[in-house]
């Protein structure tokens, strides 16, 4: 297969969702689907003992939910698949952002019963700011819920994107019967008993006028005939290219516990979604069919193997190949470095990669060589755009709780705020740190992880701070100024970048006022 071919096969996108839409589960059913694992696992259950394979951390386990992005890949139908499973809580929204960053197409899991939630509008929003493909797949059909129709009016308004459905439930909760895929134009219905693995026991039925169809899906026949012509009339026919430029989501209905309606989301995804597209950078746009290698670094990941205390940094490959043992220049660093052990993943399952391609995720063991949004290239110096930290809204102070793991607590600390879900900030006046995140669930995850993986424990203290604001300026004197003024609220993050740390909306207003050749940036991309 020649490069070309190579990079038009693959399917680089992410699954996001407000938390409890089901989104984890879903990326199972995807990889049970595509064959990467044989039995799925569930993310909160009683009785299924084998936990999501995206949700490997140990506080994913306890808690139930994601709190990382997970990356895994797997092989269908000749195309390769590359899913990146991301946290559904709004305190673990900046990894999701950032994610965002590093896929081609995105699946948006909503729960039927619930509609359109908080975090769904502003994921979605981020979605129309890359114009990034988004198709929609409706779940948990297999109980009571919304009516589809007043669904797909909800996802228009609330979402302001036009929906195409290309498939179609027969009833729903207890009642629900399966799916019909209007982009193929068959009816499957599904009566499979155990739903953690592929049933075998499928109907499929091409024709709709098919005595067949009333016999299995009695007595609701004339409402689901009369559903699939009204959707037919007030639904434009699916045009790829209204999808491919964000203006049009398709939409697909199902139940990722039961399976029902996630192979006709994954056979027409892999169809339709978009093979890996163009990249900004400061310099110029990258074409994936570039010959030669970049990539950027869009996610770092402390102790994924706790036994090792081993650094991962996810790179997104832009353009060219990515070989083994190949010195490839680090633009930050401006220096060569090789990599003799890339991995491959199935979230924390590594496995040696020789090449990769564009739209591949591919993992480097890092001794502390990369931060968030470095550049991987063959000699070119360029930087990409749009991976940003935002302006932490939480601030903690963050203390030793036990004197002789000192050196465990400052590794750790270094090494948890290097993957970008929280910030640390080391103030001028009094060298103390601070601890910056956008939702407070993140000082929890920072303080078991603390404790598990780098056995060293720490205490919170509290501080009243409103933002922390990146400051820049080419007015010497009035930085002078400022400094002497504003000492106490100044810091410094890890790139040694001052920072200053508003008490309150008020004095941030007074101080944009009173320095006006100083600008106060809310993201570090400036």
């Amino acid at each position: 297969m020649n490069f070309e071919e190579e990079v038009k096969r693959r399917r680089t996108f992410a699954i996001v969702s407000h938390p409890d839409a089901g989104k984890t589960t879903l990326t199972e059913k995807l990889l049970l689907f595509g064959g990467a694992i044989h039995v799925a696992g569930a993310v909160k259950s009683n009785k299924i003992k084998k936990t999501a394979t995206s949700d490997f951390m140990e506080i994913e386990r306890q808690r139930g939910i994601s709190v990382s992005t997970s990356v895994m890949e797997f092989e269908y139908n000749g195309f390769k698949v590359n899913i990146l499973d991301t946290p559904g809580h709004q305190d673990f929204a900046e990894d999701t952002y950032r994610t965002l960053t590093a896929v081609d197409s995105v699946i948006i899991v909503i729960d039927h019963a619930k509609g359109v939630e908080a975090q769904t509008r502003k994921l979605m929003e981020v979605c129309r700011m890359r114009k990034t493909p988004v198709i929609i797949f409706i779940n948990k059909l297999d109980r009571p819920g919304n009516d589809p129709f007043d669904l797909l009016d909800e996802i228009e308004s609330e979402l302001h994107i036009k929906v195409c459905p290309l498939s179609w439930p027969i009833s729903q909760g207890p009642t629900f019967k399966g799916v019909y895929n209007l982009f193929e134009k068959k009816l499957f219905l599904f009566s499979g008993d155990n739903k953690q693995t592929v049933a075998d026991d499928i109907v499929e039925i091409a024709d709709l006028n098919s005595p067949e169809l009333d016999e299995n899906i009695k007595p609701y026949t004339q409402k689901f005939l009369e559903e699939i012509e009204i959707v037919q009339e007030v639904y434009p026919d699916f045009d790829i290219n209204t999808y491919l430029s964000g203006e049009v989501a398709p939409v697909f209905f199902g139940s990722a516990l039961n399976n029902f309606g996630v192979k006709e989301l994954l056979d027409c995804f892999v169809q339709i979604a978009p093979y890996p597209r163009p990249t900004v950078t400061d310099a110029r746009t990258i074409s994936p069919f570039e010959q030669k290698f970049s990539g950027f670094v869009f996610k770092i990941f402390a102790n994924m193997d706790p036994n090792h205390r081993n650094r991962i940094a996810f790179l997104k490959i832009c353009s060219g190949r990515f070989e083994r043992n190949v010195p490839y220049f680090h633009v930050g660093k401006g220096k060569s470095l090789r990599f003799s052990s890339p991995n491959a993943f199935l979230a924390d399952k590594k496995s040696i990669v020789e090449i990769a391609y564009p739209g591949d995720i591919i993992g480097l063991p890092d001794s502390g060589n990369f931060k968030i949004g470095d550049t991987l290239t063959e000699g070119e110096i360029l930087n990409f755009k749009g991976i940003p930290n935002f302006s932490p809204e939480l601030f903690r102070y963050i203390e030793n709780a036990d004197p002789l793991k000192y050196k465990q607590l400052a590794k750790g600390i270094e090494q948890l705020t290097d993957e970008g879900v929280a910030q640390l900030f080391v103030q001028k006046s009094n060298g103390r740190k601070i601890i910056g995140t956008v939702g407070a669930l993140q000082f929890d995850v920072i303080q078991y992880r603390l404790e598990h993986e780098y056995g060293a424990k720490c205490k919170y203290e509290p501080i009243t701070l409103h933002k922390a604001c990146w400051i820049e300026t080419s007015n010497k004197a009035q930085l002078d100024d400022f400094r002497i003024r504003k000492y106490n609220n100044l810091a410094l993050d890890k790139q040694g970048r001052e920072v200053f740390l508003a008490d309150s909306p008020y004095s941030l207003q007074m101080a944009i006022e009173k320095f006006t050749d100083i600008k106060f940036h809310f993201t570090s991309e400036f």
